[in-house]
């Protein structure tokens, strides 16, 4: 039997003994702290009304590859998003794809700017990584507009652990769509 064979045995075995793994520890609380009356947090769908559901980050609680929970904090209209790396992100043993890191900062970016009323795409991301995200573990992403100049939207965002290191950054270019463009997206209710 190839090495590699008896290693992803162990990483397996080493997933299914650890709860808080497949729980995504600390979202929850999250959620419910953020949905008090005195949190300066506003639980947010920013794309709602549009999509088939089958995204490849999926608005599902119980999900093994990803759970993502956006929030709007008024104060300096950041997108705030809480973000669990489940074993369906797995690239190095035991550690979030670099592919996983990259979607999620590309969607909070893109949310950040479709929740401000641009209705865009990304043409370009840019991602510097630089800590590597432990499968379990739950980030938060801080996504905002950064400037505007006609059809482009620049955005920036930033992940962090929970003791607030810097895991990935990141900046977009994102284009508004233009009308037809937009009629096209699969149930779109604007």
């Amino acid at each position: 039997m190839p090495a590699w064979v008896g290693r992803m045995a162990i990483l397996k075995l080493n997933r299914s003994t650890k709860p808080h793994a497949r729980e995504g520890m600390g979202l929850k609380a999250f959620k419910m702290a953020a949905m008090s009356s005195d949190s300066p947090l506003t639980p947010l769908d920013p794309f709602k009304g549009i999509g088939s559901g089958g995204a490849w980050i999926p608005n599902n609680p119980h999900s093994e590859r990803l759970r993502v929970y956006y929030f709007h904090r008024a104060s300096d209209d950041t997108l705030v998003a809480r973000v669990w790396f489940g074993a369906g992100t797995e690239g190095p043993p035991g550690h979030a794809h670099g592919g996983s890191i990259a979607s999620v900062l590309d969607e909070a970016m893109g949310a950040a700017a479709w929740h401000a009323g641009h209705r865009v795409i990304a043409a370009r991301i840019t991602v510097d990584f630089r800590k590597m995200v432990p499968i379990g573990m739950t980030a938060t992403i801080k996504a905002r507009v950064e400037a505007i100049h006609g059809r482009k939207i620049h955005t920036r965002a930033r992940m962090t652990d929970a003791e607030g290191a810097l895991c990935a950054s990141s900046e977009g270019l994102f284009i508004v769509l233009k009308p037809e463009q937009l009629a096209r997206l699969t149930n779109f209710n604007e």
